[in-house]
């Protein structure tokens, strides 16, 4: 097998490496459901993972077309509703992780999967909140994970689907909130948020690039301590499964 890796893979590992076992995480669709599982087959056998349409802890025979495809749910512990995950598990403070991918974010974890516009005035509606936006506002932390573009890492995005850290420093516990975003991870860096004003800022690099690289390509300007470690790479195992049994058919790591 070859363990060089590409994007994706270091995607998907580092997202992995922020659950810990035992926790409850409530798993989007793309990246986050390939990380999850990763998750699970390496360091954190006991946790939890919930999708929003009811399914909870699945054995999947397939990488499926969407969480809605039966092939995911095999041999899940529980095949319930959105309401009971949705309102039973995850608005009770059951979950300790959202984890959502997203069209655009801004410097304060705010989430956009509803529409996209352009400086015409004209718009693109998309997916949606799905459930996105009651994992945002009540999970314990979440994790966003996406592409690096400066059209999608924005100073302002063209719709607020699922609150971050709204307009910074305590403005989300003013609105009743608790959590809010952990990690942003994108394909060339991976960030925090700063512990006071709650600004983007950088964790880490990928290998091969720059901070000129990972600032340049950003609608806006994030927090940039003076050392700025490299992500570390996938390790072969978890090249391994996510090669051959995760997700063989590349349906989400392309």
């Amino acid at each position: 097998m070859d363990f060089d890796y590409n994007p994706s893979e270091l995607m998907a590992a580092a997202g992995a490496r922020e659950i810990k076992d035992r926790e409850v995480v409530a798993v989007g669709l793309g990246l986050p459901v390939v990380a999850s599982f990763l998750a699970k087959q390496t360091h954190a056998p006991n946790m939890t993972m919930l999708f929003e349409l009811g399914v909870i802890d699945p054995e999947p025979v397939h990488a499926g077309v969407g969480l809605a495809d039966p092939r995911v749910w095999h041999r899940a512990k529980v095949l319930s509703s959105f309401v009971d995950i949705l309102g039973s598990i995850l608005h009770k403070g059951r979950v300790d992780v959202g984890f959502l991918g997203g069209l655009e974010t801004d410097q304060y974890g705010n989430l956009n999967t509803t529409l996209v516009g352009d400086p015409r005035g004209k718009f693109r509606h998309m997916v949606g909140s799905g459930g996105a936006n009651d994992i945002a506002s009540s999970a314990k932390r979440t994790i966003i994970i996406m592409r690096h573009d400066a059209r999608k890492l924005k100073k302002t995005i063209s719709f607020v689907t699922s609150p971050g850290y709204v307009t910074g420093g305590d403005s989300r516990a003013k609105a009743g909130m608790s959590g809010g975003p952990s990690r942003v991870i994108t394909d060339k860096a991976i960030f925090g948020f700063h512990p006071e004003t709650k600004q983007m800022m950088v964790i880490s690099i990928h290998p091969g690039n720059t901070i000129e690289d990972v600032v340049g390509t950003m609608g806006f300007a994030p927090v940039v301590p003076k050392k700025v470690p490299f992500t570390e790479p996938p390790e072969k195992e978890q090249l391994r499964i996510i090669r051959e049994v995760i997700d063989p058919r590349k349906m989400y790591m392309g």
